[in-house]
């Protein structure tokens, strides 16, 4: 990577107060502020397409919120003691922050496809996929075998359901003739559903732990988003058969690694350890640079995650509840997977929020051989994350040692083209990156003023996970 350094000659420029020195190379074509994936996407994207870029993170690690903690850095950011013995080697453990699951053939694989930042990572597929209903904890089916054996459903509502599927799977909004005289354009979801004759707990079950909708206002929404969300699933499942996810060996803080290498192949520099004191703006508003104790750069654009912008051009969408815990044993009733998803929909809890429980081990090399690592996340309705999170922990059984962060989300104000202020999104609580890709494309789209080229066939993998 490029590293600013001391020159015999100081540059300087015309814009440059008086006592105020250059930051790295002074000018760049934009100022990226945290290395989180969103942020270290763009940079990567950027510096591909030619630009200068400078990349700043008040961090000493790359990730900002999203990153992979070992042992000693975990119980720091707790504030939470010794780290205790029985836990294992520090250097075992990649423990995320923010814990998701990638579909297999979704938008983040496309774009590391897109980017070849594959041959950065290691990826390992998820080895089961399952979903909370009437106080069970039951497999989402992989095969037609599975489904006809599951009991999700009765077997009526089984011949239902695969003709559902095979209508889901035929559809194609590019032909006609695969409609049967249906608008998905129109006809809502909930209206689909029922056109097939699938009951309301069949409709729960497939908006939420296959479309992974979170809440259920999709229902009365027209059905074409959702059946596309539906066809991404189905065809993520096929690939791997065990599950629909795949996951990074040693965590998810390889991405943002992997996207800055990328940066710093094409000519970016990055700064981590040094934050922005304050964002340029000209008279008009618009940002011009960042300035960093008595250094400044310029650029045409910065771009960043919300903690870097003031408040008034970020406003809040909410809570998140984060419980990372240790276990000694797998997740009860999930077949003894190491790994797996289980998705507990809101309506079965008493919620209208989904409650997502992620399940990893050393497999994935995230931990110490025989400690396992669950978190828990939703997004919050009350104020008590304990109670919020508390359908999700029972799932676990007993617990060695757990870590509870709330966090507020944040989106920005403004798209950016008046004011050049680029700001991406907060990660949700959900446990898969479905919605966060789709924030990021559009961040790609304001930046750049183009659509990310998504056409890559996600099947266009070197290797199987």
């Amino acid at each position: 990577m490029s590293e600013s350094g001391e020159e015999e000659t100081k540059v300087t420029f015309d814009w440059l107060p008086e006592g105020m020195e250059p930051l790295a190379d002074g000018e760049y074509d934009a100022i990226i502020m945290g290395t989180g994936l969103k942020e270290c996407v763009i940079s990567g994207l950027l510096s591909v397409k030619g630009k200068k870029v400078l990349h700043i993170d008040r961090n000493g690690y790359y990730g900002a919120d999203c990153a992979s903690l070992n042992l000693t850095n975990l119980y720091e950011k707790f504030q939470a003691g010794e780290v205790p013995s029985f836990l294992g080697s520090n250097r075992d453990y990649n423990v995320d922050l923010i814990p998701k699951f990638i579909m297999a053939c979704g938008n983040l694989t496309k774009m590391l496809l897109h980017t070849k930042v594959t041959r950065y990572l290691d990826f390992k597929s998820i080895d089961g996929s399952y979903v909370y209903k009437g106080g069970k904890v039951l497999k989402v089916p992989a095969t037609p075998e599975e489904a006809l054996k599951s009991s999700l459903m009765g077997l009526f509502e089984k011949r239902r359901f695969r003709k559902f599927l095979i209508y889901v799977d035929k559809y194609d909004a590019s032909k006609p003739e695969t409609f049967e005289d249906l608008d998905l354009t129109k006809m809502t979801m909930r209206e689909l559903y029922e056109y097939f004759g699938l009951q309301p707990d069949t409709h729960e079950f497939i908006s939420h732990a296959m479309c992974l909708m979170t809440d259920d206002a999709h229902l009365d929404q027209p059905a074409l988003s959702t059946v596309k969300e539906l066809q991404t699933y189905c065809y993520s499942l096929a690939r791997y058969g065990t599950s629909p996810y795949i996951y990074p060996i040693y965590g998810l803080g390889g991405l943002p690694e992997g996207f800055s290498r990328l940066c710093a192949i094409h000519g970016g520099t990055f700064m981590l350890n040094r934050d922005v004191d304050e964002i340029l703006t000209d008279d008009n508003g618009v940002a011009y640079g960042v300035k960093s104790g008595n250094e400044m750069a310029k650029a045409s654009m910065v771009v960043g995650d919300p903690s870097y912008f003031p408040r008034e051009k970020i406003h809040p969408t909410g809570q998140v509840v984060r419980c990372i815990c240790f276990l000694n044993h797998p997740i009860p009733n999930i077949d003894n997977n190491e790994s797996a998803q289980i998705i507990i929909p809101g309506p079965q809890v008493g919620r209208t929020n989904d409650i997502f429980v992620c399940a990893l081990s050393s497999s994935h090399a995230v931990s110490a051989r025989g400690i396992y690592v669950a978190i828990v996340s939703t997004k919050m309705e009350r104020n008590n994350p304990d109670e919020e999170i508390a359908p999700g922990l029972l799932l676990l059984g007993q617990i060695m040692q757990r870590f509870t962060t709330v966090a507020t989300c944040y989106e920005p104000v403004g798209d950016g083209h008046n004011d050049k202020c680029y700001i991406s999104s907060s990660f949700d609580g959900a446990s898969h990156f479905e919605s966060d890709c789709d924030d990021l494309l559009s961040l790609y789209k304001r930046v750049t003023g183009e659509e990310l080229d998504m056409n890559i066939n996600a099947d266009s993998v070197e290797a199987d996970y």
